[in-house]
């Protein structure tokens, strides 16, 4: 159970949409404990994963649909879309009894058959992505630099001291933020990842559309974009990169690979910021690739802790794509998304956490090492000179966040530098 550990960050967002609205859905990759969030908050509880209940609950709505409204509320249903009917039985029930958070709806793995629900659920139903658990969640990271004080006032000290060395990190990233792995001695916890990439490629990457797949170039398109992760490769090279080893010859069918990727919440690329600029720069507006969590990468390249440890530029990119699933998570629960920032002259930003009412913070992730800080504040530094601060607000901070360090501290020119294990939302 999640409760073994710390509460997920969501939970608070959860009650709180409970409170205001009919229903929410809870959507995101297979593993990442919705079921289990969700049922925190239940009070009962039909998981439809399971082929007896279903036929039952088939059965008995085909002749009495009355039987959801009956009983203890909030009652959740896991893997709803199995049933897409119940999205407007629920519906119907919402509008006529105009009671808030009576219904909790789970599901990943396969979407719903849209054709059989008539109501897109507008004003009915929020949704929420769950993510894999963040360093912070899993209890890998001591909190003690909080992300919601810095927007709130980055006047506030910051210390906290890591206990997270690169060997470490190294095992966190091939670990992932899967609740099952987090309970598992760490002999054996990253068989976790591995057996979700092979359900992956050989079983839901075809169930999530229904639409036939080849495993081996599941396999090849997954290892190429592992490759790929952390940059603004197209999806032509990615066809490139698998066609001496792959019969496919078109983008059109690596784009539906990479399609019912996305629908798996297996990866989410990461949009372009575009804020207001002094000058006319031209802004690079392609999509960052990365993967749900870093576990993922690792298992489709085949590589453990110590093939990170002797390949720190390859390193340097799984840490990246674990900061990027940590800093979703604390953006999420503050109302907030992560963006990433490149323009024509190859000035970057590795993530914007945007807030919804408009405070910004730029981060730059780096492995550590004080060559590595100073690049990443130089960074930050050029770009915020380039910000036209009359038409929007000075960053609430800038921050390099490391995967090691001893401390997490303010240099003398205000930029912070935080180690990944002591952040949190």
């Amino acid at each position: 159970m999640l409760t073994e550990y710390l509460p997920r960050i969501l939970d608070s967002f959860i009650e709180e949409r409970l409170k205001s609205i009919g229903a929410i859905l809870i959507e995101g990759p297979k593993w990442c404990g919705k079921s289990t969030t969700g049922a925190n908050f239940s009070k009962r509880t039909l998981y439809l994963s399971d082929p007896i209940i279903k036929g039952q609950l088939e059965l008995i709505l085909s002749d009495n649909s009355e039987i959801l409204s009956e009983g203890e509320f909030p009652l959740l249903i896991d893997e709803w879309q199995e049933i897409p009917i119940l999205w407007d039985l629920v519906r119907n029930i919402i509008d006529r009894k105009g009671i808030p958070g009576e219904f909790i709806l789970t599901g990943s793995a396969k979407p719903a058959d849209r054709s059989k629900i008539s109501h897109s659920g507008t004003g009915r139903f929020a949704w929420i992505k769950m993510r894999p658990m963040s360093l912070w969640e899993s209890g890998d990271s001591s909190g003690t630099v909080s992300l919601k004080k810095l927007f709130d006032d980055n006047s506030i000290p910051v210390f906290g001291q890591n206990d997270l060395d690169l060997t470490r990190i190294a095992y966190l990233v091939c670990r992932g933020g899967w609740p099952q792995s987090i309970k598992l001695p760490e002999n054996v916890s990253l068989n976790v990842a591995e057996d979700y990439y092979e359900a992956l490629v050989n079983v839901d990457i075809s169930n999530v559309d229904g639409t036939s797949r080849d495993i081996a170039t599941a396999r090849r398109i997954m290892r190429s974009y592992a490759r790929f992760q952390g940059t603004q490769t197209p999806t032509a090279q990615i066809l490139k990169d698998i066609s001496s080893n792959s019969s496919v010859e078109d983008i059109k069918t690596v784009n539906s690979y990479l399609g019912a990727l996305r629908n798996l919440f297996v990866i989410e690329d990461m949009p372009a910021w575009n804020p207001n600029l002094k000058s006319r720069t031209a802004i690079r507006t392609s999509d960052t690739r990365y993967f749900i969590d870093p576990s993922i990468a690792a298992a489709a390249l085949a590589i453990g802790p110590g093939d990170l440890l002797n390949d720190l530029k390859l390193f340097g990119f799984m840490f990246e794509t674990l900061a990027v699933r940590d800093l979703r998570i604390y953006a999420q629960s503050l109302k907030g998304d992560v963006y990433h920032f490149r323009d024509k002259n190859g000035l970057e930003c590795d993530a914007v956490i945007h807030l919804h009412n408009g405070n910004y913070g730029l981060v730059e992730i780096k492995l550590g090492g004080e060559g590595k800080i100073e690049e990443g504040a130089e960074s930050l530094k050029d770009l915020s000179k380039k910000i036209d601060y009359e038409k929007m607000p000075k960053p609430a901070f800038m921050m390099i966040l490391t995967a090691v360090g001893k401390f997490a501290y303010r240099r003398p020119d205000g930029i912070l530098v935080v180690p990944i294990g002591v952040l949190r939302n």
